[in-house]
């Protein structure tokens, strides 16, 4: 998993409360098991019209948030099906934190799981950085993990909250995997010693 330490970039408004997995990543893209190429279709049927063609007004197909790496998104979002799609599309798409009032819980844990940095903030500081987010690819927002902190094109500083383990995970790139290989010196240790007193296991 990619580490996640500091990030500097656009970010895109979405200010639409209760966007489902579903809106995410259609249930159409659920087919493959990779976890990338699915960026294409983040938000698709918000993205493309019927016949595929873009949707000039959706925010990720302006020109200016085309290289988006920050989402500040409504309330409730990643709500609906536990679908791990949905944060391997954000991903893929080039976003790597998404800023909201509140998640989903399971899209909020696979954030984690897939190296994206979900920030839970109050109402009013989200409608800060949504203006903020407003002003289009030369306002730039940077995400500090390590000191906490989101600070807007402007220059103001606001601090938020992250459970230290998923913290610790996050700047070391350490996913489920990873973190069970570096315990693999007890395993290889308790395997041998279970081989020695149960030989008949």
């Amino acid at each position: 998993m990619d580490k996640f330490d500091h990030l500097t970039g656009i970010a895109a408004p979405l200010p639409i409360v209760n966007v489902d997995t579903d809106m995410i990543i259609p249930k159409q893209f659920l087919k493959t098991i990779k976890r990338t190429g699915l960026g294409v279709n983040l938000f698709d049927e918000m993205r493309y019209d019927d016949n595929g063609n873009e949707v000039p007004d959706f925010v990720l197909n302006q020109p200016q948030y085309r290289e988006a790496e920050i989402l500040v998104a409504g309330d409730n979002f990643g709500c609906g099906s536990s679908r791990e799609h949905a944060p391997w599309a954000i991903k893929d798409f080039g976003i790597r934190c998404v800023i909201a009032p509140s998640f989903a819980d399971i899209f909020f844990n696979n954030c984690f799981k897939n190296g994206i940095l979900p920030i839970a903030l109050p109402q009013a500081q989200v409608d800060l950085l949504m203006k903020d987010a407003e002003k289009g690819q030369n306002a730039r927002m940077t995400v500090d993990l390590e000191a906490q902190t989101i600070t807007t094109s402007d220059g103001e500083v606001i601090d938020f909250d992250v459970d230290p383990f998923r913290k610790h995970c996050l700047l070391n790139g350490l996913d489920d995997i990873a973190l069970t290989l570096e315990k693999a010196s007890a395993i290889d240790t308790f395997e041998q010693q279970a081989a020695q007193s149960r030989p008949w296991v």
